[in-house]
């Protein structure tokens, strides 16, 4: 991870510089600024010449002084630096800034001279090397080769052409070293008649050595704001991936233990999201010990409910073997079987509640209509005449989302709890409503209550309070468990209370609340 959030800013970094460093519009601007200033210079030196250099004889015939001329153009050219060429209409050289003709002496080249002082020659290789490179990603088209033949003419420059047909002209080249050379021809002209051309070609290292410098300044920053960013990448990555690497390895110990000597950091105090993944980590693995306690704890129940109708079958049936009463054989079955039923019946119960989560939470909510399901159990109920009445009370379009299935077994829980415990004569009332975003449902008997203290402990899984006139081992005592885990699996709240008139217990009431959406 270290690696890649440090490849990812740099980069960023790295377009972000490549960017900047494409100076191809900043070159051509340079060039053109060169250009134009060139050709202010090469007529402000046609207008010295067609001032001073230019003679009118008796038939107005303008004539060049060849000896005037260049010795304008070599005292001119002191100025700029710039190689100044004068040539005739007929396209022969007039005169050269760079030839000296001097009389018995011939003519004599003078070469610009490098200023003093050592060259780096490997600082110039890399300097030509990098600049080429970014001169190949600018996609600059190939300019043509600049060629100085050694007997010049106007033939061999077309801007020189130009300029004796009257119009002023600016050439950019490449010599054989890859370098640039400007020029710019312009016409001497003296009463709209030319008289020749002034040819300016100066070297583009100027403009190279300020694309240079902006570049090697951009480098500067870059390598500045690199540095700064492997920095900050490696500290980022620290402060990511060292507590990811504590959480994975806790995460691992806790895997591999048998106990809880083994805890998630607890890195809530970040305030970010891997403060929330640890929090959530540790809420997760306090869940999942608490699902290991729940199912040990599950498993010790049913060891301990099993083993009671199991004692009592065994007891049974090693008397039996040992009877000769007829009449006492015939009861001691009649034992048998009853915990043989009981025994069918917890086991039946048992596994719905072991299956009950996953069914849960594989199984999509559909809508319930609360009115339809409590009016078809409570006819359902009406219909056995010995029982207590059920009265059933439901407002019209009360929906919830919820298991079909699952709700009736909920309310077929707890109205055959309530008809159990309701008296001869007396009835059982089921009632549903709306209070906000909530459904609220009760089941009221007329029975003896809830034992005090017991309101919560009923939920209990194989807690069991029946009436005394009950046979013992009808009910498996999972009943009001089952029924408390599907109301919170559907993010409801099963709860129970005495229903209390002038300080006298009148009967039992479960609530039911049900989210509506």
């Amino acid at each position: 991870m270290t690696w890649r959030i440090l490849a990812v800013n740099a980069l960023a970094l790295f377009v972000l510089v490549a960017g900047i460093l494409y100076l191809g519009r900043y070159k051509q601007e340079l060039i053109h600024s060169e250009l134009e200033a060139m050709a202010v210079q090469a007529e402000m030196y046609a207008a010295a010449l067609s001032t001073s250099a230019v003679s009118s004889s008796d038939d107005a015939t303008n004539r060049v002084k060849i000896e005037v001329a260049r010795e304008m153009v070599r005292r001119l050219v002191g100025i700029t630096g710039a190689r100044t060429r004068l040539f005739a209409t007929n396209g022969s050289l007039l005169a050269d800034s760079r030839s000296i003709q001097s009389l018995g002496a011939g003519t004599i080249q003078a070469e610009q001279l490098p200023p003093p002082g050592e060259e780096d020659a490997f600082a110039d290789i890399m300097r030509k090397l990098t600049d080429g490179i970014l001169t190949l990603f600018e996609g600059e088209q190939p300019l043509p080769l600049y060629v100085d033949p050694p007997v010049a003419s106007a033939a061999d420059y077309p801007e020189v052409r130009a300029a004796l047909a009257g119009y002023s002209r600016g050439v950019v080249r490449v010599d054989s070293e890859g370098r640039r050379v400007l020029s710019v021809s312009v016409p001497v002209a003296r009463f709209k008649q030319v008289l020749a051309s002034v040819m300016m070609t100066k070297s583009g290292e100027s403009i190279e050595n300020a694309l240079h410098a902006v570049r090697l300044d951009i480098l500067k920053i870059f390598v500045f704001a690199f540095g700064i960013t492997v920095l900050l990448s490696i500290y980022l990555a620290g402060v990511i991936t060292r507590p990811l690497n504590r959480l994975a390895r806790a995460a691992e110990r806790v895997r591999r233990s048998k106990n809880r000597q083994f805890a998630i950091p607890d890195l809530s105090d970040r305030r970010d999201e891997i403060g929330d993944l640890s929090t959530t980590l540790r809420d997760m693995t306090e869940t999942l010990w608490d699902r290991m306690d729940a199912i040990e704890r599950f498993a010790a129940d049913v060891a301990h409910e099993i083993k009671n109708p199991l004692t009592s079958l065994r007891s049974a049936v090693e008397t039996a073997t040992r009877l000769k009463d007829p009449e006492r054989q015939r009861r001691l079955m009649e034992i048998i079987a009853e915990d043989v039923q009981r025994l069918d019946r917890l086991i039946s119960d048992i596994s719905d509640y072991s299956r009950m989560d996953a069914e849960l939470s594989r199984a999509e909510s559909e809508e319930v209509d609360l009115g339809v399901l409590l009016y078809t159990l409570g006819e359902l109920y009406n219909a056995d005449a010995e029982g207590p009445r059920i009265r059933v009370s439901v407002p019209e379009n009360l929906n919830v989302p919820a298991l079909e299935s699952r709700l009736t077994q909920v309310f077929r829980n707890l109205i055959s709890n309530a008809i159990t415990f309701t008296p001869e004569g007396g009835e059982v009332r089921v009632r549903a409503w709306r209070d906000k975003n909530w459904a609220v449902i009760t089941v009221e008997d007329d029975g003896p209550g809830i034992p005090p203290g017991k309101e919560e402990a009923i939920f209990n899984r194989f807690y069991t309070e029946r009436p005394a006139t009950e046979k013992f081992g009808q009910h498996s005592g999972l009943g009001l468990s089952i029924s408390k885990r599907i109301i919170a699996a559907h993010n409801g709240e099963l709860s129970a209370q005495n229903r209390v008139v002038r300080d006298e217990v009148k009967g039992a009431v479960f609530t039911i609340r049900l989210p509506l959406d």
